[in-house]
């Protein structure tokens, strides 16, 4: 989509933005395109990061042959969506706000075999100088009460443009096949329209999340039997 129909798309679908006043409409234009610019950044961010861990990936797969990442996804918040989650949290519609405010509009999901490859792309992740860790939380260790694990990070990451640097926020979850398979269906089911989550369902779903992890704890030592690790 282009820049032109990407400003279209977010006047018919911020209609409250809407006015006959051209000097109103002109505003909203120059701040539309400083939101595409902003996504264009961050857009950017995720390209680093998600080249980055394919660069760790095949050197993985050349000294140890085999590969930790299974897959890697990314996902952008639209110009649109920024601004509606700022007027929602009732702050000023600007980049400026969206930047100080904001640590998600930027996202990848890695999914990895093993637990301890998860912990291997967190480190080397963490330890590269030019990136900077802004948020770190482990809820493989810490698991949240739904059940729900995965290893969140939030770093810096810096974006060489054509006369500048500039840093943009990535938020980085990783996590094994098996976790993504709980927190894909637990997502879907939470947020299916006509679903009723019931203490009980959400116990039953907090169980299969343990059984889940048990398996991962499995398939981690047989990896480490076959492969003579410790």
């Amino acid at each position: 989509m282009s820049e032109k129909d990407m400003y279209i798309e977010g006047l018919q679908n911020l209609p409250a933005i809407m006015s006959s006043d051209e000097s109103i409409q002109e505003k909203f234009a120059n701040t539309f395109m400083e939101f595409l610019q902003l996504t264009h950044l961050y857009d950017s961010a995720i390209k680093v990061v998600s080249t980055y861990l394919d660069v760790l990936d095949s050197e993985f797969n050349y000294k140890f042959q085999r590969n930790p990442i299974h897959n890697i996804e990314s996902r952008l918040k639209s110009p649109e969506s920024i601004m509606n989650k700022l007027r929602k949290k009732g702050l000023p519609i600007s980049v400026e706000a969206a930047q100080k405010n904001l640590l998600d509009l930027a996202g990848i999901r890695v999914t990895c075999y093993y637990i301890s490859d998860i912990y291997s792309i967190a480190d080397m992740l963490s330890r590269r100088d030019d990136f900077v860790m802004i948020k770190c939380k482990d809820y493989i260790r810490n698991p949240k009460p739904s059940g729900y694990r995965s290893y969140h990070m939030i770093i810096n990451v810096p974006v060489y443009l054509s006369n500048q640097k500039k840093y943009a926020p990535v938020e980085i979850q990783i996590r094994t096949m098996a976790m993504d398979f709980w927190a894909s269906l637990e997502h879907q089911l939470k947020y299916k329209p006509s679903a009723a989550i019931t203490p009980e369902i959400s116990q039953e779903l907090k169980e299969c999340a343990e059984r889940i992890a048990q398996t991962d704890l499995q398939m981690q030592k047989i990896f480490m039997e076959i492969n003579d690790l410790e």
